[in-house]
């Protein structure tokens, strides 16, 4: 049987505004300024490992001509559209039931469109590592090697083992300072990617177990899925089922999951400092995506189309971004803020947002 891979990018990022809008969120940017979005690189990423064939791209409605524009191998079939943001646990059961119509005994591969991976090939060692070990009942995930006690990750602690793929004990979602310190110093604990492998029959299973509601709901849609039917039955579904995330609802419960330590240079892009730290910078610690000219200008990040010439004096450790209509700037230190500016900005003007 095949391997599918099913992505995640119906999100919107609200903390990497301005250039992630609700019209057009991060996934759909090239981000890091390689001449490829987001989007396009999570699918590359897999080449070799997923036939494009068994690439599977779950998004939201207005989202769809977006994917279809980047990615454009994926038939229509291939793109499955949301019509609401039901969290990740939903997401997965659609794709998963929907490609199990085909192909009943594959292995799927669940990845965000929006994280990095700096070090292509361990990531493709790891995720293949990952394939292996997914058989059945054992649900994998991969587990980041922390390099900090960062607040803004789940946690996974893991039973120590010679094993390749190490039994997970508990996941914790967002800790605070002192408890993330203590997962750090403990040396058993890494960080949540939010990437799943698993065979279809083992997900089925275990989705009827912890959320058989939801698990109903989609196996009703068993007649509908790959025909024109298909939309219809899925704003009926969405409308009622359950909003709740893959981890809560199935991994965190599961009885076997299995934790693939990953060192791939991973970040999930979630903010503005996360971008000024992968990205390459001068010698002044300027992590810069545009034209400019830059006097005692220290530590910032700066992302303005390259149309405009940008001429800075005396700023340090601050975002300068701009997309579109609108121009953010901004302490670093004070990036939390960005959330309430789109708040705010919304109701000015709708198109702001």
């Amino acid at each position: 049987m095949p391997t599918c891979l099913v992505i995640m990018a119906g999100g919107i990022g609200t903390r990497f505004w301005p250039i992630s809008r609700s019209n057009y969120p991060k996934q759909f940017h090239d981000v890091l300024g390689v001449g490829k979005t987001m989007l396009q690189q999570t699918a590359e990423r897999f080449e070799g490992i997923v036939a494009p064939e068994n690439i599977y791209v779950v998004t939201s409605e207005e989202f769809a001509g977006i994917v279809q524009e980047q990615l454009p191998f994926l038939s229509p079939d291939q793109i499955l559209k949301e019509p609401q943001r039901k969290n990740t646990a939903p997401c997965i059961a659609y794709a998963a039931y929907k490609i199990s119509k085909k192909h009943p005994k594959a292995k799927i591969i669940v990845a965000p469109a929006d994280h990095v991976i700096l070090k292509e090939e361990a990531f493709k060692a790891r995720v293949n590592e990952a394939l292996e070990a997914a058989k059945e009942p054992v649900l994998v995930t991969l587990g980041i090697v922390p390099t900090r006690a960062d607040t803004g990750y789940g946690y996974i602690q893991y039973q120590e083992s010679n094993e390749t793929a190490k039994t997970v004990k508990t996941f914790t979602e967002k800790p605070n300072v002192e408890l993330a310190e203590a997962f750090l110093e403990s040396g058993d604990y890494v960080w949540n990617a939010g990437l799943f492998v698993f065979s279809i029959p083992t997900f089925k299973h275990e989705l009827t177990k912890h959320l058989s509601r939801l698990a109903e709901q989609f196996e009703e849609g068993r007649a509908f899925y790959y025909t024109e039917q298909e939309p219809e039955f899925i704003r009926k579904v969405y409308a009622v089922c359950k909003s709740i995330s893959m981890d809560n609802g199935v991994m965190e419960k599961a009885r076997e999951v299995k934790v693939i330590l990953a060192d791939i240079g991973w970040s999930d892009l979630g903010t503005w400092k996360s971008l000024h730290e992968i990205n390459e910078k001068d010698e002044l610690q300027n992590a810069v995506d545009a034209q400019v000219m830059l006097y005692e200008t220290t530590d910032c990040i700066i992302k303005v189309p390259k149309d405009k010439l940008v001429v800075i004096h005396g700023l340090s450790n601050y975002i300068v971004a701009e997309h579109g209509n609108v121009l953010m700037i901004c302490p670093k230190d004070q990036e939390q803020q960005v959330k309430q500016f789109v708040e705010d900005a919304t109701k000015l003007d709708p198109n702001f947002s």
